[in-house]
């Protein structure tokens, strides 16, 4: 029988992201050409213009297009596990989509640490209003699984908190093997390894809200003091600092 090459599942706008985002990643944006990209999906370079009109688009629709997933999804998952299980039910579900979001699609955590700078203006903008909204998403819905954080004087501190735990999570390119499905450096399977981010997350909370619970005030900052000041405006990082996505990810 002739070898007949495989046939991917994926439509093919789907396999050039997919393949996009690979090389990019291993290689760097300016370090990979339309050639490569074509080479990796089966087809010519000029046959990827019928799906992208070129390398700018097919970045732009990876990190916007990863930015809108993790707001959209993040909601429905809240929404949904919040209408049976409460705030703490909802959290879960927000850690549990970010999880797979950091475990699986590793690629784009890296693209959006190192490659954000090349998008366009107008879409570097649009990636970071997205991300606001996602971290915006985490910060109500923490503040309400534990009622220490929802007194106004901790919301800097919960916000605080939100952003570590995405630095946590979005750490794992570094900690693990790039599309390993069986274990990582650290020798843990890929469920292993959900639960134990799954839990570490949920105790920076849980430890956020116990250092509320347990300071005295402060001053007109409220139980938080000064240390729980994230910048001049209260806000910290939710502005312009690392995001969300990729906080890899994922306001970047």
């Amino acid at each position: 029988m002739p070898n007949v090459p495989a046939v991917s599942a994926l439509p093919r706008r789907d396999q050039i992201r997919k393949e996009a985002a690979r090389l990019f990643a291993a290689r760097g944006f300016l370090g990979v050409g339309v050639d490569e990209i074509g080479k990796a999906v089966g087809i010519s370079g000029p046959g990827l213009y019928r799906h992208f009109s070129g390398k700018d688009a097919m970045l732009a629709d990876l990190l916007v297009g990863i930015s809108e997933r993790l707001l959209e999804e993040g909601r429905r998952r809240a929404g949904e596990a919040g209408g049976t299980s409460g705030p703490s039910g909802a959290l879960d579900a927000l850690i549990g989509g970010h999880v797979d979001f950091a475990l699986d699609d590793r690629d784009l955590i890296i693209l959006h640490d190192r490659e954000l700078l090349h998008l366009k203006e107008e879409d570097r903008r649009r990636v970071r209003r997205l991300q606001r909204g996602y971290v915006e998403l985490w910060v109500g819905v923490v503040r309400e699984a534990f009622p220490p954080l929802a007194d106004p004087g901790a919301e800097p501190l919960a916000r605080a908190a939100v952003h570590a735990v995405f630095g946590l999570l979005n750490s794992t390119p570094h900690s693990a093997a790039p599309h390993s499905a069986q274990a990582d450096r650290s020798g843990l399977p890929r469920d292993a390894m959900a639960v134990l981010l799954h839990s570490l997350a949920q105790g920076a909370f849980a430890a956020a809200a116990a250092s509320v619970a347990t300071a005295a005030p402060t001053g007109p900052t409220g139980p938080t003091g000064r240390a729980g000041q994230a910048g001049p405006d209260g806000r910290g990082a939710a502005e312009d600092g690392p995001e969300a996505p990729t906080a890899a990810a994922a306001e970047g």
